[in-house]
């Protein structure tokens, strides 16, 4: 979904604040600042857009090469083996003269800019003289009509004529040598297409094979000619060469590597200059990053959804996490009906457990909280109406099943060391996310265990999302007041299951949603009406001893509900009044 970014370097950041979001308040909101005014204003949208485009894809891979010294050029680095670095140096030097070009469009378009970041991006590069003088030292060597080009044979000819004729004789001697020899290959391509009546022959070029020809099947009406050798066929074409082709390319490498050495001697004196300011590049380089990463994924994803459907989240240092609506940022795009869904969890109600039936959405719910919380703490709008958080350290995650062979795990071993590195991890500003602990186990062990570390969870203060399937777990919220249980609404429709995927307050109880969904799957009748059997009387029992425990913790209940309405008072935007 974000990955809309153009550089190489904007998707490497995208992928580490995604891995790593941010945890400074002051930071984030910076970043959302930004992207405010860049949604509010278009022209500054589309103008960095453009003004992004100017720069080549690998700038800041590029940037970073000049903080590594190169070696002296001797006699040793001259030969031929060493050609491919002496290419790799002038492709560098090309598209930092690339980059420092695309610096005054893109001053252009910050110039008018008000939120603290652009402003400081643009007081920090647009501003900085020191780009304009580095940019004029390189125009005094390197031809100004040089770009950075990806085509192979472009990119070889611009490499070659980087530097302005004159100023290396012996360079310009090698340049007609390189002219005459690609000359000379076209020619020859031209009369093959006369001598064997091949009209759509074509000569292109790699950097591995340099020239070949391509001639189409439908072109060959009898066997190639003798003087055609190494015949590949490629699909619907045939690649081929000729003795000719071959001894001409022999010298156009030899010329274009010689034109590589003698520009690489001409550009030693101007690449220890740019080293004396690389602080400026990797400058340069991480503003790219940055831009990229907020104007190419954060602005263009928010601009492609319907207005209204993100919203820019808000942050407390220690207050509720609320979020009105919110939605599966990944999900909601594949299906234009998602049924939103609201959280809140706070210090006077730090654990929510879900229930409902299986394919009810819990899992999915539990997701939605985890993106949307990385979304905001990475400075992007999030899925919802409205969203209020807290900065979370770190979010715990105990979500899916399955054995894991090379580790030597069961799937209840499995979740068990997965909890384990949990409970000796979590801080009282982390967010925990649990789907359906102790499944994998007896129904007496997972619900002990389920229900211990429920309570383990809640003497920490962070904040959990628990779903389960067990409602004994409900109980909880009979005894500890900070636990509010919500349930998936489901309705029940002639034996089937209708679901809602809307979160309701409490418990409700769908009469054996196992079997409803087993009898769906195809399980013998007979079996089906065992089971409802034993489970009717089971339940009874189980009924009789939750209505007694509602009783006795109701005073403690009513008077944590006071007490949260109290928190949540004290972290609201309302005036005094």
């Amino acid at each position: 979904m974000l990955k809309t970014t153009k550089t190489t370097g904007g998707s490497r950041l995208l992928r580490a604040n995604l891995l790593q979001p941010l945890k400074d308040i002051q930071t984030i909101n910076t970043r959302l600042d930004c992207l405010d005014e860049l949604v509010s204003n278009e022209e500054l949208f589309f103008g960095l857009t453009q003004g992004l485009r100017k720069f080549p894809k690998e700038s800041d891979k590029v940037l970073c090469h000049f903080c590594f010294k190169p070696k002296k050029v001797t006699d040793e680095v001259l030969k031929p083996a060493n050609g491919r670095k002496s290419q790799l140096l002038i492709s560098d030097i090309i598209v930092l003269k690339t980059a420092l070009d695309a610096i005054p469009f893109l001053s252009k378009v910050l110039k008018g800019a008000n939120s603290f970041l652009l402003k400081n991006i643009y007081q920090t590069i647009c501003e900085n003289p020191k780009y304009e003088s580095m940019r004029k030292r390189i125009g005094e060597v390197i031809d100004e009509d040089v770009i950075h080009s990806r085509a192979p044979f472009v990119a070889c000819t611009q490499q070659c004529f980087a530097i302005k004729p004159g100023i290396d004789g012996l360079l310009d001697v090698a340049r007609r040598s390189f002219c005459d020899t690609s000359e000379a290959i076209h020619n020859l391509a031209t009369k093959y297409r006369e001598e064997f009546t091949l009209p759509n022959l074509k000569i292109p070029y790699n950097n591995r094979l340099g020239f070949y020809f391509i001639i189409p099947l439908r072109d060959i009406t009898e066997k190639l000619p003798n003087k055609f050798i190494q015949v590949v066929r490629h699909g619907k074409n045939v690649h081929c060469s000729s003795f000719e082709l071959a001894s001409l390319n022999v010298r156009n490498k030899s010329a274009a590597a010689e034109c590589f050495l003698r520009t690489e001697l001409c550009l030693e004196g101007l690449i220890s200059e740019i080293r004396e300011d690389i602080r400026i590049l990797t400058m340069l380089a991480e503003v790219l990053c940055l831009l990229d990463m907020i104007v190419n994924s954060f602005a263009y994803t928010i601009s492609t959804k319907p207005v209204d459907r993100y919203t820019r989240p808000e942050f407390t240092g220690d207050g509720p996490m609320a979020i009105n609506a919110g939605r599966h940022p990944i999900l909601e795009s594949l299906h234009t009906d998602f049924v939103p869904n609201n959280i809140f969890l706070s210090e006077a109600s730090n654990m929510v457990l879900v229930m409902g039936p299986n394919m009810s959405g819990k899992s999915t719910y539990l997701q939605q909280i985890c993106l949307i919380v990385i979304l905001a703490q990475v400075g992007c709008y999030v899925p919802a109406q409205f969203a209020s958080l807290r900065v979370v350290d770190r979010i715990f995650t105990r979500i899916g099943t399955g054995d894991n062979v090379e580790n030597n795990s069961s799937t209840f071993m499995t979740e068990m060391k997965e909890t384990a590195f949990i409970m000796q991890n979590v801080s009282s500003r982390s967010l925990v996310v649990v789907d359906e602990l102790g499944r994998a186990t007896s129904s007496s062990d997972g619900l002990a265990i389920a229900w211990s570390c429920c309570e383990h969870l809640l003497s920490l203060k962070g904040y959990t999302v628990f779903a389960t399937h067990m409602e004994g777990l409900s109980e909880l919220a009979t005894m500890y007041p900070n636990v509010k249980v919500l349930h998936f609404e489901v309705d029940l429709r002639n034996g089937l299951l209708d679901f809602k995927f809307r979160l309701k307050d409490g418990v409700r109880r769908v009469p054996h949603y196992g079997l409803l969904l087993a009898r769906v799957a195809g399980l013998p009748t007979s079996v089906i009406d065992t089971a409802t059997s034993i489970t009717s009387r089971i339940t009874e029992q189980e009924m009789v001893r939750m209505d007694a425990n509602c009783v006795q913790y109701q005073p403690l209940r009513m008077a944590y509900q006071a007490a949260q309405r109290l928190i949540c008072l004290k972290y609201s935007n309302q005036g005094d009044d």
